[in-house]
């Protein structure tokens, strides 16, 4: 079994967001055209501390790259407090003939990465080619630099980024660090209605207290897109007028996300407008005032991600072989026609 630590996997991403945007979009129309196997996610929830969860998410992936595994993740907010990442994740791949381990990747970057491909892919397709020059930030965390990173590929006119964090020490820190990654942006720190006149908007924070309503700034540009990764920071009421579109509604629409606890208000989903995976293929994106992003997070695009990543890992001479990780040879069954020797 190839194993490849985080280290590796860092060095494996650096210069990889081609073949990761490619690997992402090819998940998501081979999701929606059936080509896929993603049962629910399992949530485990400790008693404390509070607000923390570990997920398994089981997934198959067909097509001209299969791919067959389980994603592990988990996600303690009261990590942040104590100078820790929040969520930490491991893949492990599994031999498509004899169902075997093939592989185990630490999994935050891979996860951090899909997340923010995905994201930005969904946002380039509906704002319908038009230029885009300014994005906000809401939350300034692992995920939020994904972002930001990746919208560089899918927003080529970008010039400017709005920082909020919670924290504004954290915001200034962050976008210290961006302006040395991205110099030919401008990165600024300000509110959360300074991050909300921005064309494109990613909300990535630690919270789940459905905090933020949009309702409240109305002066918001016509054919926003909200990206709405953390899944629980928009008030559900703001979501009413919105133009939703979801990765898929049965994955999202449970575990009281915003949209879930919208569908308990309302009694019905009609408010979901379309899935990421029809606008990639091609389906008209909604015309709308704002237009709210929010993806459950579906396996495949990890396994398909950490699929490409095992391969640029490989060839580069990353990662070590451990043995031990398959059952053995079976003294019977190892015979041919099972007939003892």
């Amino acid at each position: 079994m190839r194993i490849l630590g985080r280290d590796d996997v860092h060095t494996a991403l650096d210069g990889l967001e081609p073949t990761v945007l490619d690997a992402v979009r090819t998940a998501y129309l081979l999701h929606g055209r059936g080509s896929s196997q993603v049962p629910f996610s399992g949530f485990l929830r400790p008693s404390r501390p509070a607000g923390s969860r570990v997920i398994a998410l089981p997934a198959r992936l067909d097509g001209p790259r299969p791919v067959l595994g389980l994603k592990w993740v988990s996600s303690f907010p009261a990590n942040v407090d104590r100078g820790l990442q929040r969520a930490s994740s491991l893949l492990i791949l599994n031999d498509l003939a004899t169902g075997y381990p093939t592989a185990l990747l630490e999994g935050s970057r891979i996860s951090a990465a899909r997340t923010a491909a995905g994201a930005a892919l969904a946002a380039a397709a509906l704002h319908r080619g038009r230029p885009v020059r300014t994005a906000g930030l809401i939350g300034c965390g692992t995920v939020g630099e994904q972002v930001v990173r990746y919208l560089t590929r899918t927003h080529p006119d970008l010039d400017t980024v709005i920082l909020h964090d919670a924290a504004p020490r954290r915001a200034e820190v962050f976008a210290a660090r961006m302006r040395a990654d991205h110099p030919h942006l401008a990165f600024r720190t300000g509110g959360a209605a300074d991050a909300l006149t921005a064309a494109t908007v990613g909300i990535a924070t630690t919270d789940s207290t459905y905090w933020l309503d949009l309702e409240h700034y109305p002066d918001r540009p016509h054919g926003q897109v909200v990206l709405h990764l953390s899944l629980r920071d928009l008030a559900p009421s703001s979501l009413l007028d919105a133009a939703n579109v979801v990765d898929d509604t049965e994955h999202v629409l449970r575990e009281q996300t915003s949209l879930h606890r919208l569908e308990q208000q309302v009694g019905h989903r009609r408010f979901v407008h379309a899935e990421i995976a029809s606008i990639l293929d091609g389906a008209e994106p909604p015309d709308a005032a704002t237009v709210v992003v929010s993806p459950f997070g579906l396996g495949v695009l990890d396994l398909a991600v950490a699929q490409a990543v095992l391969d640029a890992a490989t060839a580069a001479g990353l990662g070590a072989d451990a043995e031990g990780f398959d059952p053995g040879r079976h003294p019977v069954t190892s015979t041919p026609q099972g007939r003892p020797a």
